[in-house]
């Protein structure tokens, strides 16, 4: 096995990943306070074609150093845009026919691993603070809550692994038709 060269990757142009087809899903930041989560979110919503990214309360914003430190230049490939109050970028998905979803532990949750995407939806996804998570006002708007399972001591994922996996089951669940075939 041979490790292939960035030049054999075959990736898109900065141009064509403007110019493709994006997932139907929004992520929301809702007071994200590390800068290298934003990078880091940035970049796997680069990865996934995420259709783009709302920064909302203190999550900082392009450009900054430390963003793109992490960000490796997704801050060029993914278009976001920044909310005062996460609560106008909730209000503004909804009214575009997103579903919001936050990402949180809460009462009567949807494990992510029962979660069954529509196709036809577009899904706002939620991520909260590092430390104290989706605002409770932000969960109280959404539509569902997802919790993904964990069985350790931890009670949870760093919010960049927890976008990563979130992106990762929508994207393995949206690819498989019926009989489990790739589209």
């Amino acid at each position: 096995m041979k490790k292939l060269l960035n030049s054999e990757l075959e990736r898109k142009s900065l141009e064509d990943v403007k110019k493709a087809q994006k997932l139907p899903v929004v992520l929301v930041l809702d007071n994200v306070r590390s800068l290298n989560n934003v990078g880091s979110i940035f970049r796997t919503a680069d990865a996934f074609l995420v259709q783009s990214i709302c920064l909302c309360g203190i999550t900082a914003c392009p450009p900054h150093r430390d963003i793109q430190k992490t960000a490796l230049g997704a801050t060029e490939s993914v278009d976001w845009s920044y909310y005062k109050e996460t609560s106008q970028a909730i209000h503004e998905l909804r009214g575009k026919g997103f579903q919001v979803i936050s990402i949180e532990q809460v009462e009567k949750s949807t494990f992510l691993d029962d979660f069954q995407p529509d196709h036809k939806q577009k899904y706002a996804f939620v991520f909260g603070h590092e430390v104290r998570g989706v605002d409770q006002a932000i969960v109280d708007l959404s539509d569902i809550s997802i919790e993904i399972p964990q069985y350790g001591i931890k009670h949870s994922f760093n919010i960049s692994i927890s976008a990563g996996i979130v992106l990762w089951d929508y994207h393995l669940k949206t690819r498989l038709n019926k009989k489990g075939a790739v589209k």
